[in-house]
């Protein structure tokens, strides 16, 4: 483990930039005091804001750039405009060098996506990057991915999804073997697509003494808990998390609207505050943002881009426990066990469309 956990911070993404990232960079270091800072962006932004949290300044060091990927730039474009010379680039690049341990960005998914992949490189074994976070279900959190860093794959994928899916798993919920399971349309083995079912077969056959795979998980089972990682690929992946989101905010807005009816229904939510309250924690996303890009040869974090302080912090989170708990090694041992350490970057070059 490292002394110290070194996190590099894209401070000009996300909807508010520095005035979210630097307050969230703080709130993480009053619960990882172990953690230093590479804050990459606008210098008179960033200072404005750090010397608000002296504490942080102390174990921050800033890098300047004029640029900043936008919210509205697709991949191609921020990696033609900000390659080398953007906050985000920057703070992936740091990753690289070793010069942090991992990278945190609430920028551009598809562009942090790209960046990452072409400046990291995916593990041996490894074909694609996978989105992954935490979901908050009725027995605790479970990891879901892909959702949504490419769309479709085959069984190999799907199987390197599960082998990351645990490792991350067992690093954030602390579990030598969590349990894994493929999202599909029914938990009959007849069911579902070849490559769905393929995947299925070589996980049994595999038996892998990281993970304990317990077979398909249907939609409402990723709610339920029925599993500590639920796989599946980018696209319903996406769907998947687009349409829980939109069920959180539809319900709240019932409930709402319920308590407002009537006076008797305004009465009976005084009465229940307390179990108002402990709903709306449950429910913050705040506590589950943080989603990691898995597959690459270096670590990267994405935070939701409309967080506050709070959210930003747990993404910060996620990092910090992904580098103090050496996620990569991990899912480097199980994908290639006779390799060792992550292999060496490959010199190819990727074209940029």
């Amino acid at each position: 483990m490292p002394q110290k956990v070194r996190i590099a911070l894209d401070a000009m993404g996300g909807d508010f930039g520095a005035a979210v990232v630097i307050p969230g960079a703080a709130i993480a270091l009053s619960r990882h005091p172990d953690a230093e800072f590479l804050l990459f962006g606008d210098s008179a932004k960033i200072v404005a804001e750090l010397d608000r949290h002296p504490r942080l300044k102390a174990v921050s060091r800033v890098i300047h750039t004029d640029v900043a990927v936008s919210n509205d730039d697709k991949p191609s474009q921020a990696l033609r405009r900000g390659r080398k010379t953007s906050s985000m680039w920057l703070a992936i690049e740091a990753v690289k060098k070793g010069e942090a341990d991992v990278a945190v960005s609430a920028g551009n998914t598809g562009a942090l996506v790209a960046m990452a992949r072409f400046c990291l490189r995916t593990l041996d074994g490894i074909d694609r990057p996978a989105l992954a976070a935490i979901w908050p279900t009725a027995r605790g959190e479970s990891v879901v991915l892909d959702l949504g860093a490419t769309i479709g794959g085959d069984a190999h994928h799907l199987v390197a999804l599960a082998v990351m899916g645990g490792a991350l798993a067992s690093v954030l919920f602390n579990k030598p073997r969590p349990t894994v399971g493929l999202l599909n349309i029914g938990v009959e083995e007849i069911k579902g697509h070849e490559e769905i079912r393929e995947a299925a077969e070589q996980l049994r056959a595999m038996n892998l003494p990281q993970l304990d795979y317990i077979g398909f998980v249907e939609g409402d089972g990723i709610g339920k808990g029925a599993a500590d990682v639920v796989v599946t690929e980018g696209f319903s992946g996406n769907i998947a998390l687009k349409t829980a989101e939109g069920t959180v905010r539809q319900v709240t807005d019932f409930l709402r609207g319920a308590i407002q009816a009537s006076w008797l229904a305004r009465i009976g939510y005084l009465l229940a505050r307390g179990a108002f309250a402990a709903l709306r924690a449950r429910l913050d996303p705040r506590k589950s943002n943080g989603s990691v890009v898995l597959g690459l040869k270096g670590m990267v974090v994405k935070s939701h881009g409309g967080t506050d302080a709070e959210g930003f912090a747990s993404a910060v989170r996620v990092g910090y426990e992904m580098a103090r708990y050496d996620l990569l090694t991990k899912i480097n041992q199980t994908l290639n066990p006779d390799g060792g350490a992550p292999a060496s970057e490959s010199v190819v070059q990727e074209a940029v469309s």
